[in-house]
């Protein structure tokens, strides 16, 4: 089941990856799988997590990839949208076709005051 985001738009660095707002991810998060690929202790940190992500250390992405649904729509996320970028091109890269980057990360999901977990 995939999702088709109304605000996205072009990353910069990667031109293959659409960025994602922080609001829109989780007003559909019930419809997404969300994968925040920083540390752990960045995970568990300050910032906390957005509710309902599977922590996928991007160090860790090449392994674990193949556990990730190919029918549903990926969002990953990391502090500030440059990690998650480079895991979405990844996924992109291994034939994974529903793939965003949430634009801003952790960082701006917090600026927004959106929920976070620890």
């Amino acid at each position: 089941m995939s999702y088709e985001f109304k605000t996205k738009s072009l990353n910069p660095y990667f031109p293959d990856i659409e960025d994602v707002t922080p609001q829109e991810v989780l007003d559909n998060s019930s419809h997404l799988k969300l994968v925040d690929v920083r540390e752990v202790s960045e995970y568990t940190g300050e910032l906390g997590h957005a509710p309902q992500t599977e922590l996928m250390v991007l160090s860790t992405l090449p392994e674990k990839l193949n556990t990730l649904p190919k029918d549903k729509t990926i969002v990953f996320i990391c502090r500030s949208g440059g990690r998650s970028a480079q895991a979405a091109a990844y996924a992109k890269s291994q034939g994974y076709t529903q793939v965003h980057n949430m634009i801003g990360g952790m960082l701006l999901w917090n600026q927004l005051q959106l929920p976070t977990e620890n």
